[in-house]
């Protein structure tokens, strides 16, 4: 049994990264820095019959994740797939964006992807059996969008780590892919459509309204929108795939 890893797999998107997976026959370690959340929704899989395990940890962190991947691998055997998915998102201007806010944003969103990346690299190098790396970044990686861009500059390098990564590691067998989600109804797009009524002065709801009305499918996305997508990356048929950083949005952005 291949074993997954999925870092802010607690709940929103990654939950439901975690629960495909789990679904598709992997054994899931769910990582999160709240491990309550890691631990229901390990509890869920279990209960569907699946394997898994719940760890805390802060991705910005380099020293924690090393070892997170290290207690996975002794744990359930191997890391055979690692999901990169925690990330946060700030609402600000670019005259506002203070050192602090790079900071946070930074730390989570870029260098807790190179950890996570260079620690599940190291293990699946030495394991010898390649091994899949997939990556968060989002519609925001492809253009920059207002409000929004310290966060849309955070997922840019996401795509640049992506890229270098799936050229250093193929020679491992080892690929490295990114999933690029739109408007998705979870609990950071509640924070979006808060914050940004600073700016546009709407009431609660009608900016995700707004940005909703750009989807071509004509629908919000789910998380098991993103997962299906993930499960793809993580799977046989994505074998010839990498360095990819595609869109699953329902149809904002197209390239």
């Amino acid at each position: 049994m291949s074993t997954a890893i999925v870092t802010g797999g607690g709940r929103g998107i990654g939950r439901g990264i975690a629960l495909r997976l789990a679904k598709d026959g992997h054994a899931v370690a769910v990582v999160d820095v709240n491990k309550a959340g890691a631990e229901a929704v390990a509890a869920e899989i279990a209960e569907a019959g699946g394997t898994s395990t719940a760890l805390a940890c802060d991705v910005t962190d380099r020293a924690a994740v090393f070892t997170m991947v290290d207690e996975v691998a002794g744990e359930l055997g191997s890391v055979d797939v690692m999901v990169n998915n925690a990330g946060i998102a700030q609402v600000k201007t670019l005259l506002e964006v203070t050192p602090e806010d790079l900071e946070a944003i930074f730390a989570v969103n870029v260098y807790g992807v190179l950890y996570g990346l260079q620690a599940a690299a190291e293990r699946m190098i030495e394991q010898g059996t390649g091994g899949k790396i997939i990556n968060a970044s989002s519609i925001a990686g492809h253009s920059g969008f207002d409000f929004l861009g310290h966060y849309s500059a955070t997922k840019f390098a996401v795509r640049a780590l992506t890229q270098a990564a799936a050229k250093e590691l193929a020679k491992h067998r080892i690929t490295v892919n990114a999933y690029c989600p739109g408007i998705v109804g979870t609990d950071m797009w509640d924070l979006i459509d808060e914050r940004m009524s600073a700016y546009n002065g709407k009431a609660k709801g009608e900016t995700l309204e707004q940005y909703s009305q750009l989807i071509a499918l004509g629908r919000v996305q789910t998380p098991e929108d993103v997962a299906g997508f993930v499960s793809y990356l993580a799977g046989r048929d994505a074998d010839y795939m990498t360095g990819q950083a595609v869109m699953i949005d329902g149809g904002i952005v197209m390239v």
